[in-house]
C-alpha cells in the first residue's frame, strides 16, 4: 500500500492505525507535499515525517518539490474557501502523482494521511481518491480515524513524541485566510542565508536537536514561548539618488518608510536621531573582526545573536533603534527606504531538566 503523507502530525497517528489494521500489508509512505512554501518548510515536514515514520520500520519516497505545477493546476481558484474546488483540485493533483508512483512501484492500494487533518474534507478526498484509481485501475481505502476520539489520540500522540506541529495547514491561499499577523513572514528566507528567529531554517535546527536529545535521553519538555520578533522586509540606500551596498543589522526598525538627511562630512560614523550609520571600516573595528571585503561580509554576514551583541554594545539591550553599515561614508544626499515589522510571534523552547 502506498500512502500520501502530508505532514507527521497527521501521519503518525494514521500510520499506527494501518499498521494495526493491515498487519500483512506492507506499508510505503511518499511524502508529496508541492503546496508548502516555501521549500525550508518542505524539508523541514519531511524530516520530521521520516523520523516518526522509522520508528515504525516504514520507508518515506521523497516527491518533488512542484510548486510552480501546483500553481498553474488551481490557477483561478485562488479566492476559494477551504473545503472549496480549489481543495478539490489540489488533492486530485497529489492523489494522481500518488497513483502514478504506485504504478510505477507496483502496488495496488493507495490512501493518503489528509484524511487525519481535521481542516480537510473527508468526502472531497474520498471522491479524488475513487476518481483517480477508477483512472488508474488502483484500489484505495479511505478510513476515517478522527471519528471516536481519534482526533485527540492523534494530537496526544504527536505531543506526547515531541512532533513538529507547523504554524499553518494547507498552501499561501489558505495562509492568507487564516488572518494571522506573523503568518506573512512563514514565507521569507533571508538572501542572505541567515537563520531568523522562528524561520523555518531555525524551526528545523531546533527539531535536529531534539532528536538529538531524544537519541542521549536526555530529560526535557516543550514549551510555548511568546517574544517579540522582528523582520526586514525592504531596504535600500541612496546616496546622491544612487543607490548604494548596505547592510542592516537585525532588530533595525523604522516608524517611517522613507528618512532623508544630508552627510557634509567624510566620516566614520553618522548618526541622525535614532539612525546610526558606520562605515565598513569602522564597523570592523567595532566588531573585532577582519572581513576580506565588505562583498565578503554581505555574502556571508553574522548570525543574530552575533549581531544582537554588536548591538547591545553600539546601543543598550532590547534595541530596535536602525544601525546601517555601508562601504565608505562621504559627503551626499541620502535616502532611506526601508520597510520593516515588530510582532509578537510564539516559538517552542527546550527546558531540560
Amino acid at each position: 500500500m502506498l500512502v500520501q503523507i502530508c505532514c507527521s502530525v497527521d501521519s503518525h497517528y494514521f500510520l499506527r492505525k494501518l499498521k494495526e489494521i493491515y498487519p500483512s500489508v506492507r506499508i510505503i509512505g511518499y511524502f508529496y507535499d508541492p503546496n508548502i512554501h516555501p521549500y525550508s518548510e518542505f524539508l523541514l515536514r519531511y524530516d520530521d515525517v521520516k523520523g516518526s515514520a522509522k520508528t515504525l520500520g516504514i520507508e518515506v519516497i521523497l516527491g518533488d518539490y512542484e510548486l510552480d505545477e501546483w500553481f498553474r493546476f488551481v490557477k483561478g481558484l485562488e479566492d476559494e474557501p477551504e473545503k472549496g474546488e480549489r481543495c478539490q483540485k489540489c488533492f486530485d493533483f497529489r492523489m494522481q502523482k500518488t497513483a502514478l508512483l504506485a504504478k510505477k512501484l507496483g502496488e495496488k492500494t493507495i490512501t493518503t494521511t489528509l484524511l487525519m487533518s481535521p481542516k480537510k474534507s473527508h468526502s472531497q478526498l474520498e471522491k479524488s481518491l475513487s476518481e483517480i484509481c477508477a483512472k488508474f485501475n488502483l484500489d484505495f481505502i479511505a478510513p476515517d480515524f478522527r471519528k471516536n476520539g481519534g482526533s485527540k489520540a492523534q494530537f496526544d500522540l504527536a505531543k506526547k513524541d515531541n512532533l513538529y506541529h507547523q504554524n499553518y495547514c494547507g498552501c499561501i491561499y489558505a495562509m492568507q485566510k487564516q488572518n494571522k499577523a506573523s503568518l506573512e513572514f512563514e514565507l521569507m528566507s533571508s538572501i542572505n542565508h541567515q537563520i531568523q528567529p522562528n524561520s523555518p531554517e531555525d524551526r528545523a535546527l531546533f527539531y535536529r536537536n531534539l532528536k538529538v536529545l531524544e537519541e542521549q535521553k536526555s530529560k526535557f519538555r516543550l514549551q510555548k514561548d511568546s517574544f517579540i520578533n522582528y523582520r526586514l522586509l525592504r531596504a535600500l540606500v541612496k546616496f546622491d539618488e544612487k543607490a548604494i551596498k548596505s547592510y542592516f543589522l537585525f532588530n533595525s526598525h523604522f516608524e517611517r518608510n522613507l528618512v532623508k538627511f544630508s552627510i557634509n562630512y567624510e566620516c566614520d560614523e553618522f548618526v541622525k536621531n535614532d539612525i546610526r550609520v558606520f562605515s565598513f571600516d569602522k564597523f570592523q573595528e567595532l566588531l573585532g573582526a577582519k572581513f576580506k571585503s565588505f562583498d565578503e561580509f554581505l555574502k556571508k554576514p553574522l548570525s543574530v545573536d552575533e549581531e544582537l551583541n554588536l548591538r547591545e554594545k553600539i546601543c543598550e539591550k532590547g534595541s530596535f533603534s536602525p544601525i546601517i553599515v555601508i562601504e565608505k561614508l562621504v559627503p551626499a544626499k541620502v535616502e532611506i527606504v526601508a520597510f520593516s515589522k515588530i510582532y509578537l510571534d510564539v516559538r517552542e523552547i527546550l527546558v531540560t531538566f
